[in-house]
């Protein structure tokens, strides 16, 4: 409802408090008590009765200084019970007698107050209604419309992406000179559907897109649609493409569009359920549009894999656009572009952030920037510096720090040593990898935390480095059994996630030579009404054999995680008990400890 309808709203609810306070109060005051028939005649007959009045079915007597009340027969049986003595009480000006309207409640006086006030109401409603107002707007589009009265974002502002403004500069070429692409027979996409990470930048993208055709631009998201009553949704996609007919050349863009986009007869609650039916009006509209008729829908979904395939036809969107997370030059571009509105110092240095936050996305990054600065505020610092932004990125990554948590000596060295074996494992094993930092200090739900991050982007992992991958996350509980002679619960995580990659490459990547290049992981199916009372893709003999499979890779680089820490338990001492004296030690430390724990070795050996 719009502001005013509201206040209408609240006007009629205060009255009505009113009136139900007025009456709860009345009734407090009231004095008056309840009593039977047959005391009323008592008291009459008694002569302690100085005033009566009576109505057709109740009588009020004042008795001394109190007020009685009583359900009556009726006058007539009142008068023959008492008759005489009223009489003879009237005649000697004992008794004050009269007969009294009808007793009339609150209740009585509330219902047709109500009644008028609820007319009222409704009779506003149907008359904004009328007008395209207030609750008339319920079936309207909520798509908002921004124009160019604003600041207007341009492509400039997009960084990291440059692929993919290049595809989408053809759309501000044809909004802007369309006549070009007719006359040569084009026929420019009417959708434009940008897949992605949540956070990669796809509605900028699409805000570009409008802010460098200057055209207006409508953005709604998919949530907008779906209504607890039937048929708004349409309603609203109806209201929306209607509106933006009358504001051609214009930009629809329609976030997270799988809320409405899902396949139909997917789930269990039929074909006729309100976000189907949406979705039908969706695609009965992307079919109306007339010829280069100007309107060009973008769309951004997370999770194309479940859109409906008639909404990926050619006619409706036509064009896939891959947004995906920006590479190292991609990410230092995204931070210059952050970073133009904030006082940096002079020793920041964008190219090694870039590097040190790899998988990152474009909101991620803004994050970390924002994050930085919160840190320089707080140091009251007039500038932003290295550490700062160090800092930003370790609390983005690995969550806020506990440094107040209280930790018995016991379990400080157990993480020293869990944490020690990440970080040796590392540097053993992967040629890929360098470990950044190693902390025992607890952040988020980690008792500390060991950062290692590649050294440059890649788009794949092989099965070595997977299996490495294996041994390093093992670590942790390998040290802790062969130091602390025991293990602990803070392993657990580390479990989960090598145990998904073991079954991952079993299962989905075919790494496995007992099962084959065969991928039998069907994980990508999220409807429920599809796989309820469905079976798996394969036997239970081959979901035994897939998980002596797990099992067997898990135990193999267990065990090759524990040889390698035995081989060099010194290096394990050495960054451990650093760890405890420091806490905190950096990558230029790990190599340090690490190496001179290496040459006494050596020393040894000779």
């Amino acid at each position: 409802m719009q502001t005013k309808n509201r206040g209408f709203f609240s006007w009629v609810m205060t009255a009505l408090i009113i009136i139900l306070l007025v009456s709860v109060i009345s009734d407090f005051f009231d004095k008056t008590i309840e009593t039977d028939y047959s005391s009323l005649v008592k008291c009459i007959n008694g002569g302690m009765v100085s005033q009566l009045y009576i109505d057709d079915t109740t009588a009020t007597a004042i008795v001394g200084e109190e007020r009685i009340r009583c359900e009556i027969p009726s006058k007539e049986v009142l008068r023959q019970d008492v008759g005489d003595k009223i009489l003879e009480m009237i005649d000697s000006g004992a008794l004050q007698y009269g007969i009294a309207p009808k007793r009339v409640s609150w209740i009585d006086y509330a219902m047709p107050i109500t009644s008028l006030l609820l007319m009222g109401f409704f009779l506003f409603i149907l008359i904004q209604q009328n007008s395209g107002k207030g609750a008339g707007n319920f079936a309207r589009s909520r798509a908002k419309l921004e124009t160019n009265d604003g600041r207007k974002v341009k492509f400039s502002d997009v960084a990291g992406a440059d692929e993919e403004k290049e595809e989408l500069s053809e759309l501000v070429d044809f909004l802007k000179n369309p006549q070009k692409f007719i006359a040569l027979g084009a026929r420019i996409p009417k959708g434009v559907l940008m897949v992605g990470s949540p956070g990669t930048g796809k509605t900028l993208l699409a805000r570009a897109v409008a802010g460098e055709a200057g055209v207006p631009f409508f953005s709604v998201s998919g949530s907008d649609f779906v209504e607890l009553y039937v048929g708004v949704g349409a309603s609203r996609v109806r209201d929306m493409f209607a509106q933006a007919k009358k504001s051609r050349p214009c930009i629809i863009f329609i976030d997270e569009i799988d809320v409405v986009g899902r396949q139909r007869g997917a789930g269990m609650g039929g074909g006729h359920d309100e976000r189907e039916q949406t979705l039908n009006q969706l695609l009965v509209e992307m079919d109306g549009f007339d010829k280069n008729e100007g309107i060009i829908i973008m769309a951004a979904t997370n999770r194309p894999d479940i859109l409906d395939p008639a909404l990926l036809r050619p006619g409706r969107f036509d064009r896939q656009i891959v947004v995906d997370r920006p590479d190292v030059k991609g990410r230092e571009a995204i931070l210059k572009v952050h970073a133009r509105n904030k006082n940096l110092a002079k020793d920041v240095d964008l190219e090694k952030v870039a590097k040190a936050t790899v998988g990152y996305t474009g909101a991620d990054l803004e994050n970390v920037l924002n994050e930085a600065a919160i840190f320089a505020a707080r140091r009251n610092k007039t500038e932003i510096d290295q550490r700062d932004i160090d800092d930003a990125n370790i609390k983005v990554m690995m969550g806020p720090e506990k440094a107040s948590q209280v930790v018995t000596e016991r379990e400080k060295k157990l993480t020293a040593f869990h944490e020690a074996g990440h970080a040796v494992l590392t540097k053993l094993v992967s040629k890929t990898e360098t470990v950044q930092q190693v902390s025992i200090i607890p952040r988020g739900r980690a008792g500390g935390y060991t950062m290692h991050l590649p050294d440059e982007d890649t788009w794949y992992r092989g099965k070595k480095d997977m299996l490495r991958d294996i041994i390093i996350l093992l670590g942790g509980r390998v040290a802790e059994e062969l130091v602390m002679e025991d293990i602990s619960t803070g392993a657990s995580s580390d479990l989960k996630r090598a145990t998904k990659i073991a079954h991952e490459m079993v299962a989905k990547y075919g790494m496995s030579d007992a099962m084959g290049p065969i991928c039998y992981d069907s994980s990508d199916e999220v409807f429920l009404g599809r796989d309820y009372g469905h079976s798996k893709q394969y036997s239970e003999t081959t979901a035994s054999q897939i998980d002596k499979e797990v099992e067997s890779i898990i135990n193999g680089q267990y065990k090759e995680a524990k040889s390698l820490l035995t081989e060099n338990i010194g290096r394990l001492n050495s960054v451990a008990n650093a760890l405890l004296e420091k806490e905190v030690i950096d990558g230029a430390e790990f190599l340090k400890y690490f190496n001179q724990e290496g040459e006494k070795e050596n020393e040894t050996s000779k």
